[in-house]
């Protein structure tokens, strides 16, 4: 799911690590937790798979990550230190997505998940970068959503309706089942607005223009006499 996160990102513009992971984490929200520790394999992977390349580009030092360690930290800020003192600045990689990886994005955006799966996340991810899908897959995926939490739905009503379940628990399941009814009634009104969005797009579109030649009956087709055989047929047998 990561490298569709990342192919996804680089497939509108190249960036900076620090900037995928910033995208990563506040505009998909998505993998609030993920760590340079995991973005940065994940790079090299994609890159090693020609995927995406990298060039090295010049500019101001970039920002010391939180790496979760004080004594980490304070390496980082001793380094950027003897930088600015030695008036060097740290050159930074920049990401491009290439054309493999853009085969790879669109194949990865349009699989299926496993049968029977129910993944918020992966849906939400797909969904994030939608626009990239043609119309009818676009609403396949909105389709395969909510079949997945219709199950749901019906497993939590079998849930509720149990004797063993006490107050609390029972509140629980209550809850999730709320809360995926809320999710179904969201789907339907972005499956419905697909739908118009599509049936104002084919009623648009222009009419077919017939080729060349399609819509003309010949003579010989439609039975009259061409005006060769007309003159034929009237001359006189055995005239000289």
């Amino acid at each position: 799911m990561l490298d569709l996160a990342i192919l996804g990102l680089l497939f509108e513009q190249e960036m900076h690590g620090y900037e995928i992971r910033r995208r990563l984490r506040d505009e998909l929200g998505l993998f609030a937790n993920i760590s340079f520790g995991s973005l940065y394999p994940a790079l090299s992977r994609l890159e090693r798979a020609g995927a995406v390349t990298v060039t090295e580009s010049g500019g101001a030092a970039a920002p010391i990550p939180a790496t979760g360690s004080l004594g980490g930290e304070r390496a980082g800020l001793r380094a950027r230190r003897s930088g600015a003192a030695l008036g060097t600045k740290r050159s930074r990689k920049v990401y491009r997505i290439t054309d493999a990886g853009r085969a790879r994005f669109e194949q990865l955006l349009e699989g299926e998940e496993a049968a029977g799966a129910d993944d918020a996340r992966s849906f939400g991810l797909r969904l994030a970068f939608a626009r990239h899908l043609a119309p009818s897959a676009r609403l396949a995926l909105l389709e395969r959503r909510r079949a997945q939490l219709t199950r749901r739905l019906a497993t939590d009503l079998v849930r509720a309706s149990g004797d063993r379940l006490d107050v609390y628990t029972r509140s629980l399941v209550e809850h999730s089942t709320e809360a995926t009814e809320h999710d179904i009634a969201w789907l339907d009104r972005l499956i419905e607005a697909e739908r118009q969005k599509q049936a104002t797009a084919r009623a648009d579109a222009p009419a077919p223009v017939p080729e060349s030649g399609t819509a003309t009956i010949s003579s010989t087709e439609s039975g009259e006499p061409r005006t060769g055989d007309a003159l034929s047929s009237s001359s006189p047998s055995g005239t000289s």
